[in-house]
């Protein structure tokens, strides 16, 4: 008998221990939500109306570039040395000129984007954390991307570590 009461104390404090220490885990896929999100239809579209005036000039230069060196092809065996020389340095600044341009927009594109996207993302992310709180997770997961959006902050291995590492 006195087994019995021992096995049954024992699994109570067993299972009170294992229930004090369940964590309230959750969920997100932050991609879904940025899509449901309004502000991210007009940061597209702006991004989108931003980008179209760089393509537009890069293919104005295009069509340049093609045309200089359709006339340069056509013309070139009526040409002087002297001629074809200014002709190639032109046709090849202006090849330069369109790399430059291109890879300029593309930069400015990107900057764009993240200048357009970061109030958006930090409201998103602002959310998330409000909920998890609100609501007791100790964890929420963003299935979108497989990282960690929100963890106990006493679950911070950093500080042990680092004192076993002796690292200050």
């Amino acid at each position: 008998m006195k087994k019995i009461i021992l096995l049954a104390a024992c699994t109570f404090a067993l299972f009170t221990s294992v229930h004090a220490q369940t964590l309230k885990l959750g969920h997100i896929n932050s991609q879904e939500l940025l899509g449901l999100m309004p502000e991210v239809k007009k940061a597209d579209a702006d991004l989108k109306a931003y980008a179209k005036s760089f393509e537009e000039q890069l293919e104005t230069m295009t069509k340049e570039y093609q045309k200089k060196m359709g006339d340069y092809q056509a013309q070139e065996k009526t040409m002087t040395d002297a001629v074809k020389e200014v002709k190639q340095k032109e046709i090849t600044d202006l090849g330069g000129r369109i790399e430059s341009t291109q890879k300029s927009a593309e930069e400015k594109v990107v900057a764009k984007k993240q200048e357009l996207f970061k109030p958006i993302l930090d409201k998103a992310e602002k959310a998330i954390k409000e909920v998890a709180k609100e609501k007791g997770f100790d964890y929420v997961f963003d299935l979108s991307t497989g990282s960690v959006l929100v963890a106990r902050d006493a679950d911070n291995m950093l500080p042990l570590v680092k004192a076993k590492l002796g690292i200050q």
